[in-house]
């Protein structure tokens, strides 16, 4: 090491823009946060408000660009990504978070509770990745990344979310099918894998005694992650210390999947 530290710029995003959809509240505002400060400038995507996210950011130090889109609608989605890379500067990143999860017994489960947990989870996933890789190819030499935000129900069942555990093992999946297409044209597309996070995804479950008492006690980390946990590692996934990781998903779980 030299007397000066550590050289950090294979950590850095400076100079990097980069799309986050479901940038609101929860983990996409952790990765939103932490993207930013890593230097990079984030364009977050949601249908609410992101005030909260743009303050944390600004606080930050760093630069945030908002973005209203609907993201059940897969077409919406793709045309606000062209808008956005035609009108306000090109991106170098892509981060899939945005997600809805719907809870029932498999027997009761309805067709409209899957159909609109695999618009958002997956399909609109899929339709970005495709229209950012456009784009990229479309410009000699430049390069892009694209983190996928999958599960630990990538790898497991879980109970009564037939529909999101489907959707978060069809992101896995697209996430090594792309990288494998895209490895050689200057693209790399990873995912990070959350456990059991602080957000209003997981409010029921922390609400619920018996069912948070249970998931504690496998954590071996003995306790909740928080959305920043998932932001780093995004962030890493972004940088250029990654760059010859495709196809990787990277457990963020405090150990749950090790256990």
């Amino acid at each position: 090491m030299s007397s000066t530290g550590p050289d950090l710029s294979a950590f850095s995003l400076a100079g990097k823009r980069i799309l986050v959809t479901g940038a609101n509240t929860g983990i996409g505002q952790g990765i939103a946060v932490s993207v930013a400060r890593a230097g990079g400038t984030v364009v977050g995507v949601g249908r609410s408000a992101m005030d909260e996210t743009a303050e944390r950011i600004e606080a930050a130090g760093g630069h945030f660009e908002a973005v209203r889109c609907d993201l059940a609608d897969s077409t919406a989605a793709q045309a606000m990504l062209d808008r956005v890379w035609h009108d306000s500067g090109s991106l170098d990143g892509l981060v899939n978070n945005a997600g809805i999860i719907r809870r029932a017994d498999a027997v009761e489960l309805t067709e409209a509770d899957w159909d609109d947990v695999i618009d958002v989870n997956l399909k609109t996933v899929f339709m970005l990745s495709q229209g950012f890789a456009r784009n990229v190819l479309a410009e000699p030499g430049r390069r892009g990344k694209i983190v996928n935000i999958a599960s630990v129900l990538s790898f497991q069942g879980g109970i009564r979310v037939a529909s999101y555990t489907a959707s978060k093992h069809g992101v896995l999946g697209i996430t090594r099918l792309l990288a494998c297409e895209w490895a050689q044209k200057g693209i790399n597309v990873n995912a990070v894998a959350p456990g059991y996070i602080e957000t209003n995804n997981t409010e029921a479950l922390r609400a619920d005694p018996d069912r948070s008492a249970s998931i504690l006690a496998r954590i071996p980390a003995g306790r909740w992650g928080r959305p920043e946990d998932i932001g780093d590692a995004a962030a890493f996934l972004l940088a250029p210390a990654s760059d010859y990781m495709h196809g990787a998903v990277v457990p963020v779980d405090g150990g749950w999947l090790a256990r």
